[in-house]
């Protein structure tokens, strides 16, 4: 009996910890996806510069806004006051809408 039972406690012994292991890895948390929708926002600024090509509007707080594919130029120039609405789209500031004033 006693030679069933030493073998039986070893490979008991070896299998634990990386069942443990195991367990401890399938057990964790799944992380948080990253929030994607946030509420639209609106900022009153000077404009810095403008690069139609690149779709991309620079403000004078140093902050570049990513203009939508259909913009239309409504004749935005430095120094002119503009509000623009805009969310976060990632890292990115994504303008969705532009209007002088």
């Amino acid at each position: 009996m006693r030679k069933y039972i030493a073998p039986l406690f070893v490979a008991l012994l070896v299998a634990a910890p990386a069942s443990g292991a195991f367990a401890a890895t399938a057990m964790a948390p799944a992380a948080k996806p990253a929030v994607s929708a946030q509420a639209e926002q609106s900022i009153l600024s000077t404009v810095k510069s403008i690069d139609l090509k690149a779709h991309t509007l620079t403000l004078a707080d140093g902050k570049t806004y990513q203009l939508p594919a259909t913009f239309k130029d409504p004749g935005l120039k430095a120094g002119e006051k503009v509000t623009v609405q805009w969310k976060m789209n990632g890292r990115a500031y994504e303008a969705t809408r532009v209007t002088i004033g």
